[in-house]
C-alpha cells in the first residue's frame, strides 16, 4: 500500500458505523456492528496480500488458481478495544498469528502505559496488521508500533475504526511506511482526548463497563 492514509467509503461500512456512533445502540449490536464492519475494513488492508499459483483440479480439469503466498500474516491487538476488531479479522482470516500489546492511557498525561507484550515470532517475515478501533492522539498507537518494529515487523498496517487528524499526523510523523486503513476521519480531538463527533469509548461500549 502507498497511501498513508485510507478512508473506506463503501455504504455498507458507513450505515454500520452510523448506527455505532448512537448513544442508545445496545453493547451486544454494537458489538455485532464491530465484527461486521472490521471484516470489510480487513478487505481493504490486506488487498496487495503477495500471491503465487497452485495447481489443483476442478471438476472438470487441473487448473493453477490464485492462493495466498509466503507465512502466515500476524494480527496484532492493541488490547483491549482491538479484541473487538480482531474478531472480525479473524472470520476473515482464520489461520493468521495472533498477537496482543497491552497499553492504557493515562488519563492526566494522555501518554501510553505499557502493562503487556506477546506476538509471533519471524515477525520480519510477515505482513503485521495491528488493530484498535480508535486513532485518537496517536500515542498509544505509535508506541504499539514501536514495540512492534523492535520485535523484527518490518510490513506493518494499522486498521481502525475511527481516526482524529491529530493521531493520523502523529502516526505519520512517527510511523511514515505505516499505512492506515480507517472507516471515517473525523474532525477533531476534545479537550479529554476524545475523537469528535466519534462514539465514545469503544472499549466501554464494546463490554458494557460504563
Amino acid at each position: 500500500m502507498t497511501k498513508h492514509l485510507t478512508v473506506v467509503d463503501h455504504p455498507l461500512v458507513q450505515h454500520k458505523l452510523s448506527l455505532m456512533r448512537e448513544v442508545e445502540t445496545p453493547t451486544a449490536v454494537f458489538r455485532q456492528l464491530l465484527r461486521e464492519i472490521s471484516m470489510l475494513l480487513a478487505y481493504e488492508v490486506t488487498r496487495e496480500l503477495p500471491m503465487t499459483t497452485h495447481e489443483i483440479q476442478t471438476p472438470l480439469e487441473k487448473m493453477d488458481a490464485p492462493t495466498l503466498d509466503g507465512r502466515k500474516l500476524a494480527l496484532i491487538s492493541i488490547l483491549r478495544a482491538g479484541n473487538g476488531l480482531l474478531d472480525g479479522v479473524l472470520e476473515l482470516i482464520p489461520l493468521a498469528r495472533v498477537g496482543f500489546v497491552g497499553l492504557y492511557r493515562d488519563e492526566e498525561t494522555l501518554q501510553p502505559v505499557q502493562y503487556y507484550f506477546k506476538v509471533p515470532g519471524q515477525l520480519d517475515e510477515r505482513l503485521v496488521i495491528a488493530v484498535d478501533p480508535m486513532l485518537a492522539t496517536g500515542n498509544s498507537s505509535v508506541a504499539a508500533i514501536d514495540l512492534l518494529k523492535g520485535a523484527g515487523a518490518k510490513n506493518i498496517r494499522f486498521l481502525c475504526l475511527l481516526a482524529a487528524p491529530e493521531g493520523v499526523a502523529r502516526m505519520k510523523e512517527a510511523h511514515p511506511d505505516v499505512p492506515i486503513v480507517t472507516a471515517s476521519l473525523d474532525s477533531h480531538l476534545n479537550d479529554q482526548g476524545y475523537i469528535v463527533p466519534g462514539l465514545g469509548d469503544a472499549g466501554d461500549r464494546m463490554f458494557g463497563t460504563k
